[in-house]
Formats: structure tokens, sequence, C-alpha cells
């Protein structure tokens, strides 16, 4: 039967599932040798690896030829040879050995950045083609990567044409009852297969990059797209929910704070009885600056003098977590105070309006709210999640489009005022400059102001103004040493304005470089910078429990002597009754760690539980007590809970 179907119509079909799952192979065997001083392999996790990934590449080839299954089906005996079908044939192979060559390449780019199979980030990058492309053609020789690529798809045709697969191709000699068989066999199981297998299938191990090699890059990128948001109250653990609520009401509830009567509500007021100071407050957000960068955490390279000084006088955060591994996730926890739910952060969702965000507590205090991103902030949902709760934008963007609801305030950076500029945007250097134009604005208006500015230059394709750091460009150590100088910069020009006595900068990352580690979620990964610089009689002075992003302004709040009506998940890192904890995500897992008590919340309602021993950063499998569990489910349940339910509100 084999031997037929080499020697008729179906021999191309047979050689390209064939070759893809061979290439397939060659490049699984290249990321596990490329990963394998960061973890440690099993013979039987590298069994499982192999195994398993043959089978996801055997469903990706079928999921590609399925067209070409369906039509070697209808296509008639007398037409086998003719020039339509060699044409429609040339044609069909062109395409698919085009995107496979692409896809093989793009995947061995996402690993280098993202240690991991294509996941939510690459559809988001699909999405956003100019960034994308651009960031691409910057990063790499794109010319010479379509050449390249074209030139893969010539010698797998010549290949091909050298074993004769194209002569027998279009040899006659299939009848229809037999087509029917053998492609409705096909075309059967390539129905069933994304029906039967799943994504989570892979996500058996605890080594997250066994997990992530068993995987198919294509079938992975499916999967992502399928599952952009996921309903926790589908496919996670659930409790009762007046148990939720009312184990997060006891965290929340202190001396300083009085909850709402709603069992089902998190709304409370604070009260402070300290005298309440109102300064200016600037906080830059720095795109991908892990605490380990730093000196201040034992980085021994030197890359961050200035921050490193910083740290050394201000007031530090040392045990700091980001809640997740992209930007609007860490946007989402500075702006919202609020625990990281399963899929997309709650920036780019729907019905994200109008929300009790920090800038709202700005904004009854009467400060001017604005959001600065040297790129274009249509990028992630930004412009518009800032836009709707009430914040003004200026960012790069390439147009106003006054269809948008936040065009009317909206600034554009002018060409004039940039030096540098990359596919994500105006290096820091010159954000920082509008920064300062804004703030002598709004100073000038007589208004306080909360500045929420977002950083570039420390992404891919790390490329920066040249002769302002003695570090070579396009990797990630010379980026942060040149983030760091653009902040120290900013410090300088800013000292001489009138309004930096009475003004608070904050320095925080959005997130950690990469979060990808032996574990599924690595927490030594999560781990962020965050200092509060120029506070007002304010000596150095470290703040050790560990916290959350989602805590800063609840904290700084508190310093500054404030009372307000609040809907924050975020507790006073400093009040007497705080107890240590950290959220971590990533698109579908979600962390509690409390103490040395580590819960995963998985979908499929899984539940993991490990003892946490920061030293080493090990994760070690025990048996939690109950209460444990139930509070890492009652954050994540009642936070997907209030945002779907409109309990986030204003």
């Amino acid at each position: 039967m084999l031997k037929q179907i080499l020697n008729n119509r179906y021999a191309l079909l047979a050689y390209f599932i064939l070759g893809f799952i061979c290439v397939s192979f060659l490049l699984r065997t290249g990321l596990l040798m490329f990963s394998l001083e960061k973890t440690e392999f099993s013979i039987a996790g590298i069994l499982r690896i192999y195994v398993q990934g043959l089978i996801f590449d055997l469903a990706v080839a079928l999921l590609l030829s399925s067209t070409y299954q369906l039509y070697l089906l209808l296509l008639p005996e007398k037409l086998v040879g003719s020039v339509f079908n060699k044409v429609a044939t040339y044609i069909w192979l062109t395409l698919m050995l085009f995107i496979c060559f692409l896809s093989f390449f793009a995947e061995i780019t996402f690993w280098q950045e993202f240690e991991s199979r294509f996941n939510f980030i690459a559809v988001d990058y699909l999405i956003y083609t100019y960034e994308v492309i651009n960031n691409i053609n910057e990063s790499y020789p794109l010319p010479i990567l379509i050449g390249g690529v074209l030139l893969l798809v010539l010698f797998a045709f010549l290949f091909l044409k050298r074993l004769a697969v194209f002569q027998r191709a279009f040899k006659k000699g299939m009848v229809f009852k037999k087509r029917v068989t053998l492609s409705g066999t096909l075309l059967i199981v390539t129905i069933l297969t994304p029906l039967l297998l799943s994504n989570s299938n892979a996500d058996v191990s605890e080594n997250r990059y066994e997990n992530e090699l068993a995987k198919a890059g294509i079938f992975s990128f499916f999967s992502a797209f399928k599952n952009n948001e996921l309903n926790y109250n589908d496919f996670y653990r659930l409790i009762p929910d007046k148990l939720a609520f009312q184990l997060v009401r006891s965290d929340l509830k202190n001396s300083e704070s009085t909850l709402s009567e709603q069992w089902n509500s998190i709304k409370r007021f604070v009260k402070n009885p300290a005298i309440a100071y109102k300064p200016n407050v600037i906080m830059i957000t720095v795109e991908s600056l892990s605490a380990d960068f730093l000196g201040y955490f034992g980085n021994q390279k030197h890359l961050t003098p200035v921050l490193d000084s910083l740290a050394q006088t201000n007031l530090i955060f040392t045990n700091m977590y980001a809640t997740g591994t992209r930007t609007v996730r860490g946007m989402e926890a500075l702006s919202l105070s609020v625990p990281p739910t399963p899929g997309s952060s709650i920036v780019r969702r729907p019905n994200n309006d109008k929300l009790t965000t920090v800038g709202y507590i700005f904004e009854q205090e009467g400060y001017t709210r604005t959001f600065y991103y040297g790129g274009d902030g249509y990028f992630d949902n930004m412009n518009e999640y800032f836009g709707k709760n009430g914040f003004d934008i200026t960012d790069r963007g390439r147009k106003l489009n006054l269809g948008d609801s936040y065009s009317t305030h909206r600034k554009l950076i002018a060409d004039n005022e940039i030096q540098f500029e990359n596919a994500w945007g105006i290096c820091d250097e010159d954000l920082f400059n509008t920064v300062v134009k804004g703030s002598d604005e709004s100073f000038n208006e007589g208004k306080p102001f909360f500045n929420f500015v977002m950083t570039t230059s420390n992404h891919r394709p790390f490329t920066f103004p040249a002769n302002k750091i003695n570090m070579p460009q396009g990797n990630r150590e010379g980026a942060v040493r040149y983030t760091d100088y653009a902040i120290g910069q900013f410090l300088n020009k800013i000292k001489r304005k009138p309004w930096y006595k009475n003004t608070v900068v904050i320095i925080i990352a959005d997130h950690c470089a990469s979060s990808a580690g032996k574990n599924e979620i690595d927490v030594s990964k999560y781990h962020i910078p965050c200092m509060v610089v120029n506070l007002p009689n304010q000596q150095h002075k470290t703040i050790d429990s560990v916290c959350s992003q989602i805590d800063l302004y609840p904290t700084l709040f508190n310093i500054l002597g404030w009372s307000y009506q609040n809907n924050l998940y975020g507790q006073d890192v400093l009040e007497k009754t705080y107890k240590p904890r950290a959220f971590l995500s990533t698109y579908q897992k979600l962390a509690y760690l409390s103490g040395d008590s580590l819960v995963i919340l998985g979908p499929q309602q899984q539940v993991e539980t490990f003892k946490y021993n920061k030293l080493n950063n090990q994760q070690i499998t025990i048996q939690l007590n109950k209460k444990t569990v139930e509070k890492a489910i009652a954050y994540y349940q009642t936070a997907y809970d209030l945002f779907k339910k409109g309990g986030l509100k204003q």
C-alpha cells in the first residue's frame, strides 16, 4: 500500500508530511541542545519530548496539508498530468514550504527571546505587524532572511525533483474508490486532531523546558489564538463565592480601612490620620528591568550605576515581584492594583473603561493624569485603556485617529523632538524630554500631575543613540546600561525645575527580561526593582517584605498621608498587620506565594503546591494546608468575578 501511495498523486503529500516531521525533529533537537545548560533533562523526559513531539508534528503536518488532501480526493483522474494540476500543485507546495521554513526560523528567534514555543505573545505580534516587521528588520537582515527562506524552498524543490517525486505525483493510477478510502481516512484524522489533542497535554512535567520542547510551534500558535481569554469559572478550581470573598476581605481589613458592607465587594475607605502631602508623581516603568541587572542586587557588570546610587539613598522595595511576563500585565498591576487573571491582561480586554484605577484616585485629589509612551500606544490597546480611564495620552503614534475615544486628549511626539527611533519607539532620552515638557505645562497650569511613563529602549532590537555609553548596540546589557544613563540624565534635568522639590519619582519594572526557567513559574524570574526617589524627609530605607507590584500605590498613599476611597487589591506593605505575599502568572498559570508556600493554579482545575526555597530558587512538591490553597483560589476567583461583573468600576 505504501509503495502504491509513493507512486501516484499522493507521493508529494507523503513526502511533505515526512519532510515536515524530519525538519521538526531537527529543530526540536537544536532547541534541546540550546537549553541543556539551563536545566536538567532525564532520559525519560527526553524520550517524552520526542515521542509527544512526533504526535504534535504529525498533527501540524496533517492540518497544513488538509486542503491538498481534499484537492487530491476531488481531482479527476484525467487532470492528474495536466498543466492545471502542475501549476496548482507547485503553488500549494511553494506556499506551504515558505510558511514552514519561515515559521521554523521564527520559532528559533522566539525561543531565543522567550525560551518558549509560540504563545499569546506571538499572537499579539502577528496583530501588530508594523512594530513587529520593523523590529525584525532592525534585529535581523530581513532581505537576507526572506532570501534565505526562498533558497530553502528552491532547495526543497530540487531535492524532491532529484527523488523523482513530481514525476510520480503527476502519474495516473488512483481510482476514486481508493482515493475516498485514503483521503477520507486522512481527513477524518485531520479533523479529529484538534478536537482530541490539546497543547495542555504537553504540560505534565514540572520542568517547563521539557513541556515546551514537546510541543510544536504552529500548533502552539493556534492554541494560544484560540485561548486568548480563559474563563476562570470554567477552567480553574473554585471555592464557594462567599468563602472566597470572606478570605480576601479578611486580608484587606485593617485598622486603616473600613470595608463595604456588601459581602461580594472589596470597596473600602482608607483613613489616614496624618497630614496629607500631595506631590507631583512621575512613575518611570522600565521595560524588562530584572532586579538581577542591578549591582544593588548582586550584579557585577556595573550596568546600572545611576539606579544603584539611587537605591543606596532612597526608599527601595527589595522583595517586590511582577505579576506577569508582559508589559500590559505590569500596566494592569500598576494601574488597577489587581491580581492577574487568566488570558490577556485587562488592558487588552473589552469593557475595561471607567475602572477604579490608581489614576482615578489621583483624579479625586485634583491631579492631571498623562500616559507617556515612546512608541505607538495603539499597540496592545494601551491608548484605548488609558484614554477610557481618564488619562491624557502622549505617544509617538503614526497619526491621530478622530474615531478613537481618546483622540481629543492625545498628543503626538513630533519628528523634530526625536534624536533616535527604532521599531518600538523613540529612545528613552527623547521620551523623558517629552515628559519634562508636559510636566512644565501642568506646573504652569497650577495643577499637580501624575505621569505614567513607559520606556522602550530595553527591548529588542536593543538599539539606542550612538556615543552615549561605552557599550555595543544590539544586546540586552547595552540597552540596560543606556536606560540607566537616560534615567540619570532625566533626573539631572528635572532637579533644575521649580517643581522638582515637590515631585516624587518612582522607578519600577513592568516585568523581568525573561521569565523562563526550569519551572513552569520560576519565582526568581519575577523579582523586579522598585524605588521611590525624592520623598520629603526620607533617608535611605528598605522595605524587605515580600510584596507585589499591586502594593506600590497603597503603600505610597500611606506614606503621603492620604485618605481615599478605593477598590484595589493592593495593600499597604508598611501596615503592621500586612501578611507578605505575591502574585505571579503566565497566561494560564496563576501562582500565589505566601512565606515559603507556593500554590500554582492551572486549567483543568489543577492545583500544585510547593515549598519554595529562595536561597537556591528551588520548588519542592509538598502538601500545603487547606487554608493556604483556599486563599490562593480566593484572590484569583474574586478578581476574575469582580472584573467580569463590573465590580472594579468606579
